[in-house]
């Protein structure tokens, strides 16, 4: 009787358990991530209560309408956009930066406008920046 030896195989690496690894993985991380739902807010602007501020006649006065068109000290820029207002800060500032300028803008102007807005006081050197608000109709206790 002529016994056969048994094949010893050559220690090949058996992948399976390693792919089941990173499958398992994969599905950990897939199921741990947080994913961001981006939607429309409807916002109610804020309103401050608080004693006004007396005005300073030197203040720039900025103001943005519900189609977020700009004035600058009651006078209309038209749909000029950042550059337009940027002159026209310049204009009323007569160089001075020390001037606090006051943003007033429609409850319905775009965000876009007052962003702007801010933007072009802050590239011109403006450091004191006010944003007017309404005075809120809840009575506190």
């Amino acid at each position: 009787m002529k016994f056969r030896r048994q094949r010893i195989d050559d220690g090949g690496v058996n992948l399976t358990p390693l792919i089941d690894v990173v499958f398992l993985l994969l599905i950990f991380f897939m199921v741990s991530t947080t994913f961001t739902k981006e939607s429309r807010l409807q916002l109610q602007l804020p309103t401050a209560d608080g004693e006004p501020v007396v005005e300073d006649a030197e203040a720039i006065e900025i103001v943005i309408d519900a189609r977020g068109r700009f004035q600058v000290n009651e006078r209309a820029l038209g749909d000029g956009g950042l550059e337009a207002l940027l002159r026209a800060m310049q204009t009323a500032a007569g160089g001075d930066t020390m001037r606090p300028v006051i943003i007033t803008a429609d409850a319905n102007s775009p965000h876009q406008s007052v962003v702007t807005a801010m933007d072009a006081a802050g590239r011109l050197g403006f450091v004191q920046l006010s944003i007017t608000t309404q005075e809120s109709d809840v009575v506190q206790p």
